[in-house]
């Protein structure tokens, strides 16, 4: 009898575990068709798509770092990035700020908390019990909340109250809509909780239990939902790089996501300091063109483990910086920001806008003025990749650290002043990339 109510105890365990098995099996199996389309140019060759995949074969990707070390300077830079978490977490929703003292999330941020709570657990920042106390709170809070037209979360929160709010924290009644992108990114967060501590996916099961994730997805591809005039209009999400990574999340529980994670499609390819970009040819919020930026592969990489396709357009994407460093002797580390002043947020982009090293507004107004060595993208291509240049990029940063504050968000280029901006993101990051040098993935999901 032991056994089987043993058995009965783990069971959504096991379902996780054949769902996780199953997006495995898609992956691996997506990968091998690409790789075949690439290599023999098929039908794709006809739309010029086998043409872009090509460009990617000489790429060697880069090999990744060694794993299973920690320096004491690696846990002296984790204690500092979990101090933003000791600051900024309610102690009534779980829910934490994200922006230091700015009691707004969204469910991108409580994902990257999720993230950073395991992270700090494995580097042995805080005790196991410490961190299954937070993540239980937080998801206590998750089955509580009001969800936008009882379907899915609402685009942002305020973490003080748990109620739905807009972008300024305001209090929001039908709320902004979802963003797929976000929720699939706190999905794959909450596959690993499940993954990290078994015991909790009766709580897990109980939040995704109440959402209608179906809605997100519509022919393998990606949706959210949008508030325009009045009206609730659903759009495509996801462009390469944020796509692929989103639908690993979904995978994790079993959803279809063939055309989200397939990049051919829409793949372009632009040359950038001699590397090819992966780049999409659609309209990035259906505003400007779409960009790359060091983001989803970062967080492909270090909570997954790269696929052999996300493995070499993150090479790339990181090559590319390298290489400008080499010709101008600028360190170069970009990624999405946030910005201690007006418009307070950018997508710092390899390519963007239509231009190699463009920086973008939320607008698609350009900035390039505001273009930050970001903090997080160099502890990130320093675990990933662990190269002499991404070395320079950490020493570069590290007067960044603030041990009452957590991590300042970078430099500006133009100036070296310091983007003092201090964010949830930014110290999660750090926190995954420490735990990637010390464990590896987050996730395993086979090579």
């Amino acid at each position: 009898m032991k056994f089987r109510e043993n058995l009965i105890n783990a069971r959504s365990h096991i379902i996780f575990l054949v769902a996780l098995a199953a997006g495995i099996a898609l992956v691996v199996k997506l990968d091998k068709v690409i790789s075949t389309t690439s290599n023999t140019g098929s039908s794709m060759s006809q739309s010029g798509q086998a043409a872009s995949m090509m460009a990617f074969t000489n790429v060697t990707p880069l090999p990744l770092a060694i794993t299973g070390e920690s320096s004491a300077a690696d846990l002296a830079n984790a204690r500092v990035a979990w101090k933003y978490f000791q600051n900024n977490t309610n102690a009534k929703t779980g829910l934490v700020n994200s922006v230091d003292g700015f009691p707004s999330t969204t469910m991108w941020e409580t994902g990257s908390y999720f993230v950073a709570v395991i992270s700090a657990d494995r580097l042995g920042v805080i005790e196991p019990a410490e961190a299954k106390a937070r993540i239980t709170l937080a998801l206590d809070t998750l089955t509580k909340i009001r969800l936008f037209d009882d379907i899915l979360p609402n685009k942002a929160y305020n973490v003080e109250t748990g109620e739905l709010s807009d972008y300024a924290n305001k209090p929001s009644e039908r709320g902004l809509g979802w963003s797929a992108l976000d929720v699939s990114r706190l999905t794959a967060a909450m596959g690993e909780v499940k993954q990290n501590y078994p015991d909790l996916a009766p709580k897990v099961a109980a939040v995704l239990g109440r959402w209608d994730l179906s809605q997100l997805v519509e022919g393998g591809e990606l949706f959210g939902g949008n508030m325009i005039e009045g009206k609730l209009r659903r759009d495509q999400e996801g462009r390469v790089g944020y796509g692929q990574y989103a639908a690993k999340g979904l995978m994790l529980f079993g959803y279809d996501m063939y055309h989200a994670y397939d990049v051919t499609e829409h793949l372009m390819v632009k040359e950038v300091n001699g590397q090819p970009i992966a780049v999409d040819d659609r309209l990035h919020r259906n505003v400007t063109p779409a960009f790359a930026v060091s983001e989803p592969y970062v967080f492909d990489g270090l909570e997954f483990g790269f696929d052999t396709r996300s493995h070499r357009f993150a090479s790339a994407i990181y090559l590319a910086q390298e290489a400008r460093y080499t010709e101008t002797g600028l360190l170069t580390a970009v990624s999405e920001s946030h910005l201690d002043k007006a418009p307070y947020f950018a997508y710092a982009t390899v390519w963007g806008g239509g231009e190699p090293w463009a920086v973008m507004s939320f607008k698609g107004e350009r900035i390039d003025s505001k273009r930050t060595l970001a903090t997080k993208t160099a502890f990130a291509w320093y675990a990933l990749f662990g190269t002499e240049y991404a070395n320079k990029l950490v020493a570069a940063v590290a007067p960044l650290a603030e041990p009452d504050r957590g991590w300042a968000e970078g430099i500006y280029e133009i100036d070296q002043s310091i983007n003092t901006s201090v964010t949830l993101n930014t110290n999660a990051v750090i926190l995954a990339a420490l735990a990637f040098r010390a464990h590896g993935p987050l996730i395993k999901v086979g090579k």
